[in-house]
């Protein structure tokens, strides 16, 4: 099986949190402690995946860039893709294609937050199916605002429908979608919706209708936040200071993931944590050192 490659969407206005997304990406507005892109960026290093694709519009690719760099700090390889114009998440598939190749991928929004203990064995499983796609389900008071999928008595999908006006049930698609190489070919397929876009419920759909579209359930115990509003962004912020006050760990960490996996050493670590030695981030850094000697 190739490698699978991950695809974080970073683009789009974000015009919901006019005016500060005038003058900076949402992706990298702070979530408490961190900028936003930290936490996906994280949850699909969590799942493995070492190679990355960045989308975002040419406004903010230096922001991005001088933030993250190619990932040689973390021991991963990211490369940058702009998007002129937001024309929907399954034009993120598009933008890819060079980037991907034949690869499996997993896509995932820049402001979505993943957290939870049964989050990292659902990722794993995943990453390691070789055909088909896997997403996520989530049970939300306010479906209407996602793409929703219903299901029969027995747990199996029926359909998916983009925001509908009335849902036929409250399990919202989250942001992460895993899929095999056929995605692109089948983004190709899609014509802009009603609302002018390529919706990437409509990829979800055509692997349904092959029978290949497994949808794992987040239950209790698991979180998804999308931060794409005001509030959603603050209550996420909330949440993360929260979880990393009590606990004294932190969420969303890149160089703690890459560090604990091994793909970098404690010198390497040591020199990330001197770079934010003046911040609680740097100091975090510092202590997971003091912890292993």
């Amino acid at each position: 099986m190739k490698t699978r490659k991950g695809v974080i969407l970073a683009g789009g206005l974000g015009s919901r949190l006019n005016p500060i997304s005038l003058a900076i990406s949402k992706q990298l507005m702070p979530v408490y402690d961190k900028p936003m892109i930290f936490y996906p960026l994280s949850t699909l290093m969590l799942a493995g995946i070492k190679e990355f694709l960045i989308i975002t519009n040419p406004y903010h690719l230096n922001s991005f860039q001088r933030l993250l760099g190619e990932g040689e700090q973390l021991g991963i390889n990211i490369t940058y893709e702009c998007q002129e114009k937001p024309d929907g998440i399954a034009q993120a598939l598009l933008i890819a294609e060079t980037f991907l190749g034949d690869s499996p991928l997993v896509l995932i929004l820049g402001d979505n937050l993943f957290h939870g203990n049964e989050l990292l064995p659902k990722l794993e499983i995943a990453t390691k199916k070789e055909q088909g796609a896997t997403i996520f389900a989530y049970p939300v008071s306010d479906p209407s605002r996602y793409g929703v999928i219903d299901f029969d008595i027995n747990g199996r999908a029926l359909g998916i429908e983009e925001k509908p006006l009335n849902p036929k049930s409250r399990y919202a698609i989250t942001g992460i979608y895993f899929y095999d190489h056929t995605a692109i070919s089948k983004a190709k397929l899609l014509s802009p919706s009603d609302r002018g876009e390529l919706e990437i419920s409509s990829v979800n759909e055509m692997y349904l209708n092959e029978s290949a579209l497994d949808v794992q359930i987040m239950g209790r115990g698991m979180a998804w936040l999308d931060t794409g509003t005001f509030d959603s962004l603050q209550e996420a912020g909330e949440y993360i200071r929260a979880l990393e006050k009590r606990q004294g760990l932190k969420v969303g960490s890149p160089e703690e993931v890459a560090w604990r996996k091994g793909w970098i050493n404690d010198t390497e670590l040591e020199k990330i944590a001197q770079k934010y030695i003046k911040s609680g981030y740097g100091e975090y850094l510092f202590e997971l050192l003091k912890m292993r000697s």
